[in-house]
């Protein structure tokens, strides 16, 4: 990988966190509604910045300035999530719910505890009930992963679960929808920890994205459809011998805008800040991501298989 990609990913981070801290206040849950009516959207849009922060906090690859950004903007996350106190509430008042053990799990990696919501994810790991959810299987990926996070037991045969993913049945390329598309980034991004554990991805699925991965994002690129395009970028590092697309990577970046916010590439950015923030934050999540774990692949060795040492 060039050097000059590696700027470009730390340029395209930087900027994108910068907007995203312009933008904090937008994050922010509201405190006049009960707990259990908190907008679901809300909860997510949260969570997925707790997640993006705890992965630059976890990797360190980035400039002091940006990491301090990070470390600040991470803790108005916690805060927001009451320290915790929040997801406790929540999984209370929905104890088959998976949403707050999902949510707390990047904060466990960080180290941000609540030991009442550990006490209750334990027992409730112990039911029955917790052992049969009805998620579709990328989704029960997640719920393991995050079990794994939080050192809960996990009682899921993984590999079983993968093979009933889409992309564990390595269906006709040709195929792939949006939909389908993003179950098959998160399938990656569960079984690897979002890039921590690439050996954790069966050889087989790592065989068939190295095919298949660059067609596509050879397609999304063509399409501009940059939130898919940055969740394929952040595919490719996630794999042992990473892909790294560095002309896609100098597309995404002329993408940017001038404020650091990556638009979606389906609806045109708004000069009203709340409009771009619903469409646009995503995007600039999964580019903040993608370009962190680029970066930190680019700095690691490649993964040579242990049969070939």
């Amino acid at each position: 990988m060039d050097t000059r990609t590696i700027r470009l990913a730390h340029k395209v981070s930087d900027a994108a966190l910068d907007w995203l801290g312009s933008v904090r206040s937008l994050f922010a849950l509201d405190r006049d509604t009960p707990d259990h009516e908190i907008d679901g959207n809300a909860l997510k849009s949260l969570s997925e910045l707790s997640l993006a922060l705890g992965l630059i906090r976890r990797e360190r690859v980035s400039g002091p300035r940006t990491s301090e950004i990070a470390d600040t903007m991470f803790d108005f996350t916690w805060r927001e999530f009451r320290e915790g106190d929040l997801l406790y509430r929540l999984q209370q008042h929905t104890p088959a719910a998976t949403h707050p053990l999902e949510i707390y799990s990047p904060f466990v990696d960080a180290d941000y505890r609540h030991l009442p919501l550990e006490r209750l994810l334990h027992h409730l790991s112990g039911l029955r009930s917790w052992q049969v959810p009805e998620h579709v299987p990328n989704r029960r990926l997640a719920v393991v992963a995050a079990a794994q996070r939080a050192g809960l037991p996990v009682h899921e045969d993984v590999a079983d679960i993968t093979r009933q993913t889409w992309l564990g049945g390595m269906p006709e390329p040709w195929m792939l929808d949006a939909n389908n598309a993003y179950g098959v980034t998160h399938t990656v991004f569960h079984l690897t920890d979002w890039g921590a554990d690439p050996e954790s991805l069966p050889q087989e699925l790592e065989d068939y994205l190295h095919r298949w991965l660059p067609v596509w994002v050879d397609v999304f690129d063509e399409t501009r459809f940059w939130d898919l395009l940055a969740e394929f970028l952040l595919v490719g590092v996630c794999l042992r011998t990473p892909i790294f697309f560095p002309e896609v990577w100098e597309h995404l970046a002329e993408a940017q805008l001038d404020n650091g916010m990556v638009p979606n590439g389906v609806t045109r950015p708004s000069e009203d800040v709340e409009r771009a923030f619903i469409n646009h934050h995503h995007p600039t999540l999964v580019a903040v991501i993608a370009a962190t774990m680029t970066v930190s692949r680019a700095l690691r060795p490649v993964l040579v298989p242990a049969e070939a040492v």
